[in-house]
C-alpha cells in the first residue's frame, strides 16, 4: 500500500514526519501526471500547488472550514485528499470527476469555478454568512497570481474591509496565468517577492510563530510593529493602501513554513493576504520547463509532447485564424490583435513575434480588452479580438456597448464556439450566437473551412464593422467545396448551396456543415433519393433571398448547429417561416437547455443530437 493510499484523506495527514510529507507529496504528483498525461487537463498548476494544499489541510479542517480554489485547474491535489482518490482515474471522463471544483461533486468543493477571479467574492460570501449566523470557521480563498489580475479580483479586494468579516487569501505566485503574466500588478508582486522589508516580516511572522502561546491573540503582538510597517509598506503595498493586512512572500514548497505562517493566520483577527511563491509544474522536469505547454493538455498527451508539437501537421481552427491575421498585418499597418492571457491558446504566438507592437496581451481582463479594442477602431486602428467563447460571455455589456453602439470596426474571433470536451460545463462556447444575435449591428459568421474563414476576416476589414466571427476547437479543413465546383466563397451575406436535392433541405453552419454532408450521403443509399445541403455562412444578419428559394422548394428543412437550440439558428428560421407563412416544416438539432457535463466531444456531440443518426430521424419524423 503507498502512503498517499494509507493516508486516505485529509485527516491522515496528522501526525506524518517531515520525511513522510515529502514521500507524499511525491505520490501525490505521481498520481497527477499519470491520470492528466492520460485523461487530459491541467497539469503545471496542479503540480504547482501539491505541497500549498498538504499544508493548508494539515491546518484547516474541509469539514468545518471553508477552502475556495479559484478557477479549479490547481485543485487536483486537493480533489486527491478529500476523499476523492479512489475516483481520481476518472478525472475529466463522461460520468467521472470534473476538472474543476463541483459543489455537486463533493461537499468538500465549496464553490463550482471554472472561470478565473470569483474566489475572494465568493469566500467574503461565506465569512458574512458565517458571522450572521454566529458561526466560527475559517474561509480561505487561493488565488492565482494570474486570476487576481482580473477586475473581479480587484472589486472583491477593494470591497474586503467594508463588509469587516474576516476573510484569509492565499495568494499563489508562480508568475503565470497560461502564459507569463502581464502588466503594473505583475510588476508589484515581482518586487513584494524581493523586497527585503518583506523578508524581515517574514522572519518576525516565523518567530511569533514559534513563541506565541496557545490561543493568544496575535493582535497586540502585531501592533508592536504596526505603525513601523506601515510606515515603509503603505508606498509600495496596493494591499495594505487597501486595508489587507500582507504576509510574506513565503516559499510555497516548504510545508513547514506555510503551517506555520497558516496557523498564526487562524488567530489574526482581520481579513489578511499571504503571499506564497510557487512553481509552476514543480516536480516534473518536463512540465517545468514548459509550463504554458503543460497547463491544459489533451486525452493521451505524451510527456515529451512540448518539444514534438511542432512536428505536427494537422492545422487547426485557431492556427489557421492566427495564420491569416498574421499576413493581413503584413499588407495592413492598422491591423491589431487583442487577447487576455490566451496567447497560446489562440496560436498567436507567430503574430507576436511578427509584429509585437500590434499584439496586446491584457492578461485575464476581459472587460478591459474589449474596451481598449473599441478605444483602438475609434483612433482608425483595426482591431481583431482572438478570444475562446466562454470567457467572450464575460465582456457582454462591452460589446453592446462599446462596439456596437457606436458601431466600431471590431472583429470577434470566437475560438471554441461550440462543444469543448472535457473542460465541460464551464468551458463550452455554446451561448454566444443567442446573446450576439440579439445585438443591433452585430454580424455573425460562422466558416466551414479555412477558405470562409480567411474570406470573412479579410472581407471584415473592408466593410469596417463590428463583426465576429465563430469556429470550433480542433482541427480545421483547407477546403470543403461544393459538389462538382472550384471552391470559391460565396458572395459576402450569402448561404451556399452545397448539393442540390429535392423534398428535404438539411442546413449545416460552421463545424456541422460536414455532418449534414453525411447524412445526405446517408439518405441518399436508403432512399435514392438526395436531399439539398445548404452551409448558412451567415448567422446574422440571416440570408433572406437565400432562405425563401429553399423554404419555397422544400417540404422539409433540418438545421444542426454547435450552439444552444434556444437562440440559435434553428431557432431564427423558424420564425422566419412563421413570419413569412411558409408550409415547409422545420426540425433541429442542438445543444438542448441543460449544462453538458465533462466529456469526449464526440459523446457530447451524440448527447445532443449532433450525429447522421439523429438527423435521419428528425427528417422522418416530419
Amino acid at each position: 500500500m503507498s502512503l498517499l493510499e494509507s493516508v486516505g484523506d485529509f485527516r491522515g495527514l496528522y501526525g506524518l514526519s517531515e520525511a513522510e510529507l515529502q514521500k507524499l507529496c511525491a505520490e501525490l504528483r505521481k498520481n497527477i501526471i499519470d491520470v492528466t498525461l492520460e485523461n487530459g487537463g491541467h497539469l503545471s498548476s496542479s503540480l504547482g500547488t501539491v505541497e500549498l494544499t498538504v499544508a493548508l489541510l494539515r491546518v484547516f479542517n474541509p469539514d468545518a472550514d471553508k477552502i475556495i480554489f479559484d478557477v479549479g485547474h490547481q485543485s487536483y491535489a486537493y480533489k486527491l485528499l478529500t476523499k476523492r482518490l479512489d475516483r481520481f482515474a476518472t478525472l475529466r471522463r463522461k460520468g467521472g470527476l470534473a476538472g474543476f471544483p463541483r459543489m455537486d461533486e463533493s461537499p468538500y468543493d465549496f464553490f463550482t469555478t471554472g472561470h478565473s477571479s470569483t474566489s475572494i467574492s465568493a469566500a467574503m460570501g461565506y465569512a458574512k454568512a458565517r458571522d450572521l449566523m454566529g458561526e466560527g470557521h475559517e474561509v480561505v480563498a487561493v488565488i492565482g497570481d494570474g486570476a487576481l489580475l482580473n477586475g473581479v479580483s480587484f472589486e472583491a479586494l477593494n470591497s474586503l474591509a467594508s463588509i469587516k468579516s474576516k476573510v484569509i487569501i492565499i495568494l499563489n505566485d508562480n508568475k503565470m496565468s497560461i502564459n507569463p503574466r502581464v502588466g503594473g500588478m505583475a510588476s508589484h508582486l515581482a518586487k513584494l517577492a524581493v523586497n527585503p522589508t518583506y523578508k524581515k516580516l517574514k522572519d518576525y511572522i516565523k518567530t511569533q510563530c514559534t513563541n506565541m502561546k496557545n490561543g493568544e491573540n496575535i493582535n497586540s503582538s502585531l501592533s508592536k510593529i504596526k505603525m513601523k510597517l506601515k510606515s515603509l509598506l503603505l508606498p509600495t503595498n496596493v494591499f495594505e493602501e487597501l486595508n489587507i493586512s500582507y504576509w510574506g512572500p513565503f516559499n510555497g514548497h516548504n510545508i513547514a513554513e506555510m503551517e506555520e505562517v497558516f496557523r498564526l493566520a487562524r488567530h489574526y483577527d482581520e481579513s489578511l493576504l499571504i503571499h506564497v511563491m510557487t512553481q509552476k509544474g514543480k516536480g516534473c522536469p518536463q512540465a517545468e520547463a514548459f509550463p504554458s505547454f503543460f497547463h491544459g493538455i489533451g486525452p493521451k498527451t505524451k510527456i515529451d509532447a512540448a518539444t514534438q508539437a511542432a512536428a505536427g501537421t494537422a492545422a487547426s481552427w485557431s492556427g489557421e485564424m492566427a495564420r491569416v491575421l498574421c499576413d493581413m498585418a503584413r499588407e495592413d499597418p492598422r491591423l491589431a490583435v487583442c487577447t487576455a492571457a490566451m496567447k497560446d491558446g489562440t496560436k498567436l504566438e507567430n503574430f507576436a513575434k511578427a509584429h509585437p507592437q500590434r499584439f496586446f496581451d491584457t492578461g485575464i481582463a476581459e472587460e478591459h480588452m474589449l474596451i481598449y479594442a473599441a478605444g483602438l477602431a475609434a483612433a482608425g486602428m483595426r482591431p481583431v479580438i482572438c478570444i475562446y467563447s466562454t470567457f467572450l460571455q464575460r465582456a457582454a455589456d462591452q460589446v453592446m456597448h462599446d462596439i456596437c453602439l457606436p458601431k466600431l470596426p471590431v472583429l470577434l474571433g470566437i475560438d471554441r464556439a461550440g462543444l469543448v470536451g472535457e473542460d465541460g460545463e464551464t468551458h463550452h462556447g455554446i451561448l454566444d450566437v443567442a446573446w450576439l444575435r440579439s445585438i443591433p449591428e452585430m454580424t455573425i459568421a460562422a466558416p466551414r473551412d479555412a477558405a470562409d474563414l480567411e474570406f470573412f476576416v479579410r472581407e471584415w476589414k473592408k466593410l469596417a464593422i463590428p463583426m465576429a466571427v465563430r469556429y470550433p476547437r480542433g482541427k480545421s479543413a483547407k477546403s470543403i467545396p461544393a459538389a462538382g465546383a472550384e471552391r470559391v466563397p460565396a458572395p459576402w451575406g450569402k448561404l451556399e448551396v452545397i448539393s442540390r436535392g429535392a423534398e428535404i433541405c438539411l442546413i449545416g453552419v460552421g463545424s456541422t456543415v460536414e455532418l449534414m454532408m453525411k447524412s445526405a450521403d446517408e439518405i441518399e443509399k436508403m432512399t435514392g433519393r438526395r436531399p439539398t445541403v445548404a452551409d448558412l455562412r451567415f448567422i446574422k444578419p440571416l440570408d433572406r433571398e437565400g432562405l425563401d428559394k429553399l423554404l419555397t422548394t422544400h417540404a422539409v428543412v433540418v438545421t444542426a448547429e454547435e450552439n444552444t437550440l434556444a437562440g440559435g439558428v434553428g431557432e431564427a428560421i423558424s420564425s422566419y417561416i412563421n413570419e413569412k407563412g411558409y408550409g415547409v416544416k422545420i426540425a433541429s438539432a442542438g445543444v438542448p437547455d441543460h449544462f453538458i457535463s465533462h466529456a469526449a466531444r464526440a459523446e457530447q456531440w451524440e448527447e445532443c443530437g449532433l450525429s447522421v443518426e439523429n438527423i435521419l430521424r428528425l427528417c422522418v419524423s416530419q
